[in-house]
């Protein structure tokens, strides 16, 4: 893939964040768009104001990505509407940060389900049409978390791992197949998320980029061939230290500095 114009993009996790911006942020190179996400509301307010853009295309699919089965759902859904997928943005993903033991089992289970399960089940519906056409792409969101485990990120931390590892081997096999896969590895980003992983409104990290400057370097590196993305000043480091270090060491190391940084906002004790 060249370009983006006059491509159909799924884009999941579209209602806000990093979604919506991969959703501008193709509008504007010309893609038609499908959106999804489990908030209809949120879904159908970006769909409007892109709609007002003059995007050439936009089609809505509300659906709860972490219900067991929903990946199949959403591709039937797809196929009801006679569209065919040049390129999956699989943005959709949450986190939760404290102690192991102080999150609900559903909880980690449903992250599970979300970050990974999900995310390999659209893989599965949408890459072989493109493997058949000779065209097509992939982008798997997954977060500097990947490069490190990350204590009171436990779940989290190895459900990014797991997108980064599928996602270099799923290029490795596609690459002589016409179809790129990139993976995206943000660091701290301007949207909900942080609220939605600790609890506490307002939660911010030292530094921040905004999710419209992520999904645009995201869009540039796929069409460079990049197989992965770390986004964020200062945030490569992560991957050098974290493959260079003992592995001992990279644990104490970032559960030390995680640790700190969550207390000092009262979500793990002492």
């Amino acid at each position: 893939m060249k370009s983006f114009k006059g491509k159909t993009a799924l884009i999941t996790g579209a209602s806000s964040g990093i979604g919506k911006a991969f959703a501008e942020a193709l509008a504007r190179r010309g893609a038609s768009l499908i959106l999804t996400a489990r908030s209809e509301a949120g879904l159908n307010a970006v769909a409007e104001a892109l709609r007002a853009a003059k995007a050439p295309g936009v089609e809505v699919i509300a659906l709860d990505l972490a219900a067991p089965g929903a990946g199949a759902k959403l591709a039937a859904a797809v196929a009801a509407k006679g569209l065919e997928v040049d390129l999956l943005v699989n943005n959709a993903g949450f986190g939760k940060w404290g102690d192991f033991l102080s999150v609900d089992a559903a909880v980690d289970a449903e992250m599970v389900q979300l970050n990974i399960t999900a995310l390999v089940d659209l893989c599965h519906a949408f890459l072989p049409a493109m493997q058949a056409r000779g065209d097509g792409g992939i982008i798997n969101v997954a977060s500097t978390a990947a490069f490190a485990p990350l204590p009171y990120a436990a779940v989290y931390s190895a459900s990014k791992a797991f997108v980064l590892s599928f996602s270099e081997a799923l290029f490795g096999e596609c690459e002589d197949k016409g179809v790129h896969v990139l993976a995206l590895c943000p660091g701290g980003t301007r949207s909900n998320f942080a609220a939605v992983a600790s609890g506490v409104a307002g939660l911010k990290a030292p530094t921040m980029d905004t999710a419209e400057s992520v999904a645009e370097a995201g869009l540039k590196a796929f069409l460079r061939k990049r197989t992965f993305l770390i986004t964020g000043k200062g945030n490569g480091r992560i991957a050098v230290l974290a493959r260079l270090l003992p592995r001992k060491r990279v644990v104490r190391t970032t559960g030390r500095m995680w640790k700190g940084l969550l207390q000092s906002r009262g979500l793990v004790k002492g």
